[in-house]
C-alpha cells in the first residue's frame, strides 16, 4: 500500500547570547573561561541534533558587546534567543541589548558542574558554576521592565531540560508563522457565526496576519489555468494514496479542477492557510465545493479552517509548521455516559492525522447552486494531543483554551459514521465538568488538534503572543 510522503518541519533558527563578565578575563584570561565555552558548545551540538539552527554571538560581557549581539539577533531574524550565563554577567551590561530583542527570550538556567557536594575540591569550582545568580540578576531586570521571558533550567547531561528548551524553540516558531501568516478566504465568513469572526484590520493589527480573498475576478483568473492533464494526474495520485471510492467521475473532475483553482492561487499569492465557505462558494463560481483540497491543504502543511474562519485557519497554519499532525476540528456532540465527544465537520481533516487510509467518496451537497461533490473521510488516529482554540475577546485581547486529550480507537467500528470525518476524543475529566470550563473560557467551536506534543509548549506559544492562557486540566 502506497504511503503518502511525510513532511519534516524546517529547522528553526534562534539566536545564542552568551554571558560573562569582563572582570574575570581582566583577572584570569581568557583560558579561564574556556571549560565553560567548551561546555557551552557541546549544547549548541545537542540542540543542533535536534533541528535547531544556531546563531552564536561572540561571549558577551560589556554594553557594547550585548548591543552588537542584539543587532546581529535582529538582522538575522532569529525565531527566539537563546541565553546561557557562563558565569555571572552584571544585569546592566545586557538588559537594554534585551529589551531591544524582537525575538522571544528563553534563559537557560545551567552550570558546568553536576554534583559540587561530591567535589572534594568543589572550592575551585565556584567561578565556573555560579552563573545561576547571574539569571536572577538578569531576570529581575527583565520582569521589572515588563520584558516577557522563558525560563529552562536543570543540567543538559542529567536531565530534560533541553527537551525544554526545544520546545520553548518551537512555540516561537509557531508565534513566529502565526505573525506572518497569509490566510486566504473563499466565499468570505459564514453569516451569522460570531465567535471566532474578527475584522481584517484587527486581525492585522492584533496577530499580524494578512488576508486575502478568492472573489469571482480570482477565480475567473485561476481556474482556466487548471488543465485536464493536470485534473486526471491529480486523481491518479488519489487513487495512489486514498481510498477512491466515486461513482460520479465528472463531479469528481469538477470538485478536482476547483481544488487546484485553490491551489494555484495560493502559490501564487503565497497563501499559507485558507478558509472555504460552503455556503457561498457558488457565488465565487467554483463548480464544486473541493472537499479533498481541504484536506490536502493540511496534509502539505498549510492550515485550514471551515466556514470563513480566517482566525483559526491562520492558528492551524502556524501550529502545523511545527506540528505536521495538526488538523481543524470541531467538537460535534457528546457521549455522556460515557464523557466522550465526537469531533467531526464535513469534509476537512488532515490525512497525516488518520487511523487508516482516508477514503474518497462521493457526498451529496445541497447546501448552494453547485450541487453534489466529492469528499475525503478519514478516522482520527488513538494517541495523545492537545486541543487548542483560540477565542476573541474584544479590544485586540484573545483567550488561547487548551487541555490535553485522549483520542480513542473505537471511532473506526462505529459504521453509521463511515462516511464521514470522526474522533472520540475523551477530555481530561468528567464531561459536563469540561465543557463547563471550556464555555466559561469563552472557546469557540472552531479548534485545533496537535497530537503528540507537550502542552507546555502551546501554554508557551500563547504566552508569547500576549494571549491570555486557560489550560483545562
Amino acid at each position: 500500500m502506497p504511503r503518502r510522503p511525510s513532511r519534516k518541519p524546517g529547522k528553526i533558527k534562534v539566536g545564542y547570547l552568551p554571558l560573562y563578565i569582563k572582570l574575570y578575563d581582566d583577572a584570569s584570561g581568557p583560558s579561564y573561561r574556556a571549560p565553560m565555552e567548551k561546555f557551552m558548545d557541546s549544547i549548541i551540538a545537542m540542540l543542533e541534533t535536534e533541528g535547531i539552527e544556531v546563531v552564536k554571538a561572540d561571549v558577551c560581557r560589556i554594553k557594547p558587546e550585548f548591543d552588537a549581539a542584539a543587532k546581529m539577533f535582529n538582522d538575522e531574524d532569529v525565531t527566539a534567543v537563546i541565553t546561557q550565563h557562563l558565569a555571572y554577567s552584571p544585569s546592566l551590561e545586557s538588559i537594554e541589548a534585551l529589551l531591544s530583542l524582537k525575538a522571544p527570550i528563553i534563559v537557560f538556567d545551567t552550570t558546568v558542574g553536576y554534583n559540587l557536594l561530591k567535589d572534594q575540591g568543589f572550592e575551585g569550582k565556584i567561578g565556573p558554576n555560579h552563573g545561576i545568580h547571574g539569571v536572577q540578576d538578569m531576570c529581575n531586570m527583565l520582569r521589572r521592565y515588563q520584558k516577557p521571558y522563558f525560563i529552562c533550567a536543570g543540567h543538559p547531561y542529567h536531565s530534560e531540560v533541553l527537551s525544554e528548551v526545544v520546545g520553548m524553540c518551537r512555540a516561537a516558531a509557531v508565534k513566529k508563522a502565526y505573525e506572518n501568516m497569509v490566510v486566504g478566504s473563499v466565499g468570505g465568513s459564514f453569516t451569522g457565526m460570531g465567535d471566532f469572526l474578527v475584522s481584517d484590520e484587527d486581525y492585522k493589527n492584533d496577530i499580524g496576519c494578512t488576508v486575502k480573498y478568492m472573489d469571482k475576478d480570482v477565480v475567473a483568473k485561476y481556474l482556466p489555468m487548471v488543465t485536464d492533464e493536470e485534473v486526471e494526474a491529480e486523481i491518479a495520485r488519489d487513487y495512489r494514496f486514498y481510498n477512491v471510492e466515486v461513482e460520479d467521475m465528472e463531479n469528481y473532475r469538477l470538485a478536482t479542477k476547483s481544488g487546484l483553482a485553490v491551489r494555484k492561487w495560493m502559490e501564487a499569492e503565497k497563501i499559507g492557510s485558507a478558509t472555504v465557505n460552503f455556503l457561498t462558494l457558488d457565488i465565487c463560481g467554483l463548480p464544486k465545493m473541493p472537499f479533498v483540497e481541504c484536506c490536502k491543504i493540511m496534509e502539505r502543511g498549510q492550515g485550514y479552517a471551515g466556514e470563513g474562519d480566517v482566525l483559526t485557519a491562520g492558528l492551524v497554519g502556524a501550529l502545523l509548521k511545527v506540528y505536521p499532525d495538526t488538523t481543524f476540528t470541531e467538537m460535534f456532540c457528546p457521549d455522556w455516559e460515557r464523557d466522550v465527544i465526537i469531533f467531526s465537520h464535513m469534509g476537512e481533516s488532515n490525512p497525516n492525522i488518520t487511523s487508516v487510509k482516508p477514503t474518497v467518496i462521493d457526498c451529496p451537497f445541497s447546501y448552494n447552486s453547485c450541487g453534489n461533490t466529492v469528499a475525503e473521510y478519514g478516522t482520527y488516529r488513538k494517541g495523545n494531543a492537545v486541543l487548542v482554540n483560540l477565542a476573541p475577546m474584544g479590544n485586540g485581547k484573545y483567550n488561547l483554551v487548551c487541555t490535553a486529550v485522549e483520542l480513542l480507537d473505537e471511532a473506526r467500528y462505529n459504521s453509521q459514521y463511515a462516511n464521514s470525518t470522526q474522533g472520540w476524543m475523551k477530555p481530561c475529566k468528567p464531561l459536563p465538568q469540561f465543557l463547563k470550563e471550556y464555555s466559561l473560557a469563552g472557546g469557540t467551536h472552531h479548534s485545533a488538534l496537535v497530537y503528540d506534543v507537550d502542552i507546555e509548549e502551546i501554554k508557551a506559544f500563547g504566552q508569547m503572543m500576549g494571549f491570555e492562557v486557560f489550560e483545562i486540566k
